[in-house]
């Protein structure tokens, strides 16, 4: 009976986190009625599952909820998550605090973790950063075959005289692709942007962080340099990509194959 509990939790997890994926990736905004939604259910079904059939577990669950919690607030207020993706921690906290080997084990045994059984939050954390990660290696691999094939620098102009570190960024993150295609695309966003300098020339300059606001006048300026000739049509731009599609990608994994950060650490030390 306590497996149906589990299967409920996690399928009611994927349906927010999906529709919320979907959300965030096509208007680059979450209603907050999912976590709404989402948070009672969750909470609910995990107290009667550990009221009815493991009650030795609730003070855990207040534990692994707690601590989700402190890292989902202070990633929010470092910047490093949006509040909607620290929202969606704080839900997957409340619906699947512990691992869901009872319903289903990992296909590999290495999958299974210490901290899978206390926090497993934790090991979607874990797994949503990796993958993360994994696409920032693709899209640098990306860049360069493209600049061995085109013989280009990554580099042009002035902006070559920007930072290592906003040059690091945008090659792990973006690419160059015509203006007019950015244009079509609205949730591809400009990596550079065009200011006049005091004798009045055109100098071009990285975005590191893109923003909706702003978005269409940075385009229009990067539009007026490439129709006076001053640059070329290709420039720098990001899908950027929302971190709640790695949450949901680092859940399916760890449902499917469990804690992939302690498989490479077993990997490498076995």
């Amino acid at each position: 009976m306590q497996i149906i509990f589990i299967a409920t939790k996690v399928a009611v997890s994927l349906i927010f986190l999906l529709y919320a994926s979907w959300s965030d990736y096509k208007t680059r905004e979450v209603s907050n009625i999912v976590w709404i939604f989402y948070a009672p259910i969750a909470l609910i079904l995990s107290i009667i599952e550990y009221l009815i059939f493991d009650f030795s577990k609730l003070p855990f669950f207040g534990l692994s909820v707690g601590f989700t919690f402190l890292i989902a607030f202070l990633l929010f207020y470092s910047g490093g998550f949006g509040g909607a993706d620290s929202k969606a921690f704080m839900c997957i906290a409340l619906a699947l605090p512990f691992s869901t080997e009872m319903l289903f084990s990992p296909i590999t045994p290495q999958g299974v973790s210490p901290l899978a059984q206390l926090l497993f939050p934790m090991v979607i954390f874990s797994n949503s950063v990796l993958i993360a990660a994994a696409s920032a290696g693709y899209i640098l691999l990306r860049n360069i075959i493209q600049r061995i094939r085109k013989h280009k620098e990554f580099f042009e102009g002035s902006l070559k005289s920007e930072s290592y570190g906003k040059k690091l960024v945008v090659l792990i993150t973006g690419y160059r692709i015509p203006i007019q295609k950015m244009k079509e695309k609205w949730h591809i966003y400009p990596m550079e942007d065009i200011e006049q300098t005091e004798n009045t020339k055109i100098k071009r300059k990285l975005v590191i962080v893109p923003k909706e606001e702003g978005r269409n006048e940075i385009l229009d300026r990067l539009s007026e340099a490439i129709e006076s000739k001053t640059i070329n049509n290709f420039v720098w731009s990001t899908p950027g990509l929302p971190m709640l599609i790695f949450v949901t990608i680092g859940l399916i994994v760890a449902l499917l194959f469990g804690d992939i950060v302690w498989m490479l650490i077993s990997f490498f030390l076995s």
